[in-house]
């Protein structure tokens, strides 16, 4: 499988793994942008990628951020479609409650996860099939 993209910006820099094995692709901000503590902010990638058919890819945080400087992702994991020609933008999070956090143009910001995804048909019933969890919600499950 291949993943295209296109440069949208002289800024950008290419989604790459750090080993060959990883999972995700990091992306890296191709703007620079200072997140006060709360504040939350569209950094852009500068580039596009063309998701292969079958597939969907998730924009998923960086766990290093979060540990050092408490920098989420607003609407992780963010989904890519394979129709979408876009600009990938990442919504990133300042937690810390003292800390600015300052994205400079070439940093790390986000990682980029293809996963295959399945098109389903949508049919209405009256009844669904019972289930050993039932209608069971948040911590239904236990602690």
């Amino acid at each position: 499988m291949t993943l295209r993209f296109a440069r949208l910006s002289d800024e950008a820099r290419p989604p790459s793994r750090a080993h060959e094995q990883d999972a995700g692709f990091d992306l890296f901000a191709a703007e620079a942008h200072t997140l006060a503590p709360g504040e939350r902010a569209s950094v852009g990638t500068g580039i596009a990628v063309a998701v292969p058919e079958g597939h969907a890819g998730l924009v998923l945080p960086r766990s290093g951020l979060a540990h050092r400087h408490g920098i989420g992702l607003v609407n992780a994991p963010g989904l890519i479609d394979p129709g979408y020609r876009g600009e990938v933008r990442v919504l990133l999070l300042n937690t810390d409650r003292a800390e600015p956090f300052a994205v400079e143009v070439g940093n790390r910001v986000a990682q980029l996860v293809l996963v295959r995804s399945e098109a389903a048909e949508v049919e209405e019933a009256a009844d669904l099939e019972p289930s050993a969890r039932g209608a069971g919600g948040f911590g239904s499950t236990g602690a």
